[in-house]
């Protein structure tokens, strides 16, 4: 009843055609597997499989796939480990139909939805765990000079011309400062700055 309920409430919308149904968490998991979607709606509590896991493994095997999870509970932990996953949005079942349908074609276009009651509880939780974090004290300070230059985006020339060292040497630092942190790439040094506030 409460899956044809939230049906009815999408498609009053004429964009959206909801194209398939699931019982539980394994059920959804095995109708991506056999049909093309653009977003699937999960429910956080459901039997065999609850919707933490199928998110996990729905964006784990089709990573194409918008996520919106929907449910009555509003627990920061659950909206913490939603978002962990990746997720694109995260709706109460108390909100109305125009949230629920802006919450969709949000996820379409590549936004992340929270409904506001959700965001008001999990955002101070989120900005303080940014505050505890503390940059890695494996770091020199050429390292953190080099790395807030980075998150600059500064390319190697102009790191070197800023903090008086050879072209080389930054090159070098930088390698050191991706095995220190376990990154990739200067991108994810960039983000790791900025996630860091040294710009």
């Amino acid at each position: 009843m409460v899956r044809q309920g939230i049906k009815a409430m999408i498609e009053t919308d004429k964009e959206i055609e909801v194209t398939g149904e699931a019982d539980n968490g394994k059920e959804a998991v095995s109708l991506c597997d056999k049909q093309l979607f653009d977003v699937a709606v999960l429910d956080i509590r459901m039997p065999k499989m609850d919707g933490i896991e199928a998110a996990k493994v729905i964006r784990s095997r089709f990573p194409h796939i918008k996520i919106l999870m929907l449910t009555t509970f509003d627990d920061n932990q659950y909206v913490m480990d939603a978002l962990k996953l990746g997720v694109n949005g995260y709706m109460l079942k108390t909100g109305d139909t125009e949230s629920l349908i802006r919450a969709i074609k949000s996820t379409l276009s590549g936004g992340l939805s929270l409904e506001d009651q959700v965001a008001a509880k999990v955002m101070p939780v989120l900005l303080q765990k940014q505050e505890e974090e503390s940059i890695d004290p494996t770091l020199t300070p050429r390292e953190r000079a080099i790395l807030k230059c980075i998150g600059e985006g500064l390319n190697n020339k102009e790191v070197a011309e800023r903090l008086g060292l050879s072209v080389g040497t930054v090159k070098n630092q930088t390698s050191h400062i991706l095995d220190k942190l376990g990154l990739r790439d200067r991108t994810q040094l960039a983000i790791y700055a900025i996630r860091k506030r040294l710009v």
